[in-house]
């Protein structure tokens, strides 16, 4: 179907004037990647050039083909063509479609958005929200919170879960939605902007340095960029005359971290809901998603047609190395994997990692920590 062209590529909208069921619509980014936004219809293919190679791909479909920004896919395009299939890559890739899939009319969308969370959504988003925030007593009467929004799917949905829980207005607090700009690439700053905008979120962006710093370090860059953009996030609220700041881990990052830590890191520990900063005096960390499941975010997401970023980086085309945490995806996705194994043989498996960590009986514990750091073995009192 596709022309043999010099630069196998097609735009946006040459695939419009095309019906989708004369091609086969592939994103080769990872799953970590797909997961957090795609282009509707598309199929997840990280490993299509493989398959190609194996002989395991059909010579009779032809292949559209993205990444985040067009260059990945383009060299699997040649590479597919040279095996003999119709395959082209889209031009600018999934970062140019984002950009062309919003919507002029803002007020409509933000009221659609809203209404789905007070009706459709209610049960499985903000009942959590409030049970997690009522249960770890998270906000207090004259918290003023910097609501951190790094552009994704968990921080957005925070951001309007705040709202309406601001709504409800039980008791006086402030909020400051926060966004941090540790060197964005335009396409991501100005999917943040537009997002915020289209949700009605009054964001704060303030910029910073931070990818320019770690770029030349070749040890865990991701880990100390995740620590250095927290600390800017610390002092920018704290500038600001917040106490708090809020961030957007759910449910399943707690009992990935939980497995994670085991399985990795040879140690029983856990995310905890909120935490004192120990080098911002008077400052505290909280996670009011704590009881949110991503498979919920996801469906809210998709539901109401919303497309994120998935990670601010610029180095990498895919970027699906780093997270705000500052752990690898990788190991995450092969964490998220083990646990939907054993789901299938125990349906409970999820609800007991998290309950885990709330069940600890030190009297069968071999060693562990205090507080200070101190170290306490079972021998110390046999």
């Amino acid at each position: 179907m596709f022309e043999d062209n010099l630069v196998p590529e097609i735009t946006i909208e040459e695939l419009a004037d095309i019906h989708p069921s004369l091609y086969r619509l592939c994103d080769v980014r990872d799953e970590v990647s797909f997961r957090y936004g795609s282009i509707p219809g598309a199929v997840c293919m990280e490993n299509i050039l493989q398959m190609a190679e194996d002989g395991e791909l059909d010579k009779s479909t032809s292949y559209v083909l993205y990444c985040m920004k067009g260059i990945d896919s383009l060299g699997i395009a040649y590479a597919l063509r040279r095996l003999g299939y119709d395959a082209v890559s889209l031009k600018d890739g999934y970062s140019e479609w984002l950009m062309s899939s919003y919507d002029s009319d803002n007020d409509e969308k933000q009221k659609e958005v809203e209404k789905s969370i007070r009706k459709k959504f209610h049960k499985q988003l903000f009942t959590r929200f409030a049970k997690g925030i009522n249960e770890y007593d998270m906000i207090q009467e004259g918290d003023k919170i910097a609501v951190c929004i790094s552009g994704g799917k968990d921080s957005m949905l925070m951001a309007k879960l705040f709202q309406e829980l601001k709504r409800h207005n039980k008791f006086p607090f402030e909020l400051v939605f926060l966004v941090m700009d540790p060197g964005y690439s335009e396409v991501n700053r100005k999917v943040i902007e537009k997002n915020a905008r289209m949700l009605g979120v009054p964001i704060t962006v303030f910029e910073t340095e931070i990818f320019d710093a770690v770029y030349e370090v070749e040890k865990s860059p991701c880990y100390l960029c995740a620590r250095m953009r927290r600390g800017y996030l610390y002092s920018k609220a704290k500038e600001l005359g917040c106490n708090k700041i809020a961030l957007g881990h759910h449910y399943d990052d707690v009992i990935e971290t939980i497995l994670m830590g085991m399985l990795y890191g040879a140690q029983v520990q856990t995310m905890m809901p909120k935490l004192h900063s120990t080098n911002f005096e008077g400052m505290e960390l909280i996670r009011p998603m704590y009881l949110i499941r991503e498979d919920d975010i996801i469906k809210w997401r998709d539901y109401n047609n919303l497309h994120f970023i998935q990670c601010a980086c610029h180095f990498t085309d895919t970027c699906s190395s780093c997270r705000d945490d500052g752990t690898s995806a990788s190991k995450r996705m092969e964490t998220k994997q083990i646990i939907a194994r054993m789901k299938e043989f125990n349906p409970f498996v999820e609800s007991n990692i998290f309950k885990s960590v709330t069940n600890v009986n030190l009297s069968t514990i071999i060693q562990y920590k205090d507080k200070q750091g101190n170290t306490h073995n079972f021998l110390d009192e046999y």
